[in-house]
């Protein structure tokens, strides 16, 4: 079986674009407060753990992927454009119930992260790298200390979002084309992780693992509801 957007009539070409825009204007302003005050409330205890471990924080130990994969400063922008991928899911839903719902799905991985971040802090190797040599890499690291690193909550979210994403253009009509587009975004947000060394690979194994376990409880928990399912959008098919 298959997921899919079965809820939604058929289009194609600029009529399934049109589709699209139509989706996102519906209850827009509700998705853009709710995605800002959901950030928000995230950041300030993500923050907040980052600078108060309530442990003694663990480095986690660098590997040959790691080692292989150098300093990358183009990586920069696929890094900060997670938070682009990550807020489509929500903007492609039609109810409120199905936004606030994503939201207590989504919400759930992120609290199971920062209890791990609260009981486990960790933290990346130093790099050895000048930073002063990458003006936009230098900001990052002003912001974000490279701590709360492992699982990866960067890739964690964008494999979720990635699930989501991944049925909606076959359904209107957008063909593969645009899903192999959300998957190499997916997979250049993981790669960006490791290329600003933000992360190591073994965050970023445990950042695909905690997203799949969350993908696999909605699949069997979530998705086979009555109605709710259909108010995602995304429903099973024989």
């Amino acid at each position: 079986m298959s997921t899919g957007f079965s809820c939604l009539p058929d289009a194609n070409g600029t009529d399934a674009w049109r589709r699209v825009w139509s989706i996102i204007t519906v209850h827009f302003w509700f998705k853009c407060f709710g995605t800002t005050g959901f950030t928000f409330v995230f950041f300030s205890a993500y923050v907040f753990l980052l600078k108060y471990p309530s442990y003694p924080v663990t480095i986690v130990p660098a590997t040959a992927l790691d080692r292989l994969i150098g300093v990358e400063p183009l990586a920069l922008p696929f890094y900060l454009s997670l938070w682009l991928y990550v807020s489509l899911p929500p903007m492609l839903m039609t109810t409120r119930q199905a936004i606030i719902e994503y939201g207590m799905w989504i919400g759930g991985l992120c609290l199971v992260a920062l209890t791990i971040f609260y009981f486990w802090p960790s933290t990346v190797p130093l790099a050895h790298v000048d930073w002063s040599r990458y003006p936009g890499m230098a900001f990052l690291k002003g912001i974000d200390t490279a701590g709360n690193a492992c699982p990866s909550l960067h890739v964690a979210t964008a494999v979720f979002s990635w699930y989501w994403l991944n049925s909606w253009p076959s359904a209107l009509g957008l063909g593969r084309g645009v899903q192999i587009f959300s998957a190499c975004w997916c997979v250049t947000i993981v790669y960006s992780t490791m290329a600003t060394k933000q992360h190591m690979a073994l965050d970023v194994a445990a950042g695909i693992g905690l997203a799949l376990v969350f993908i696999w409880a909605f699949i069997r928990v979530g998705q086979p509801r009555s109605g709710v399912a259909a108010d995602y959008g995304i429903v099973e098919q024989e």
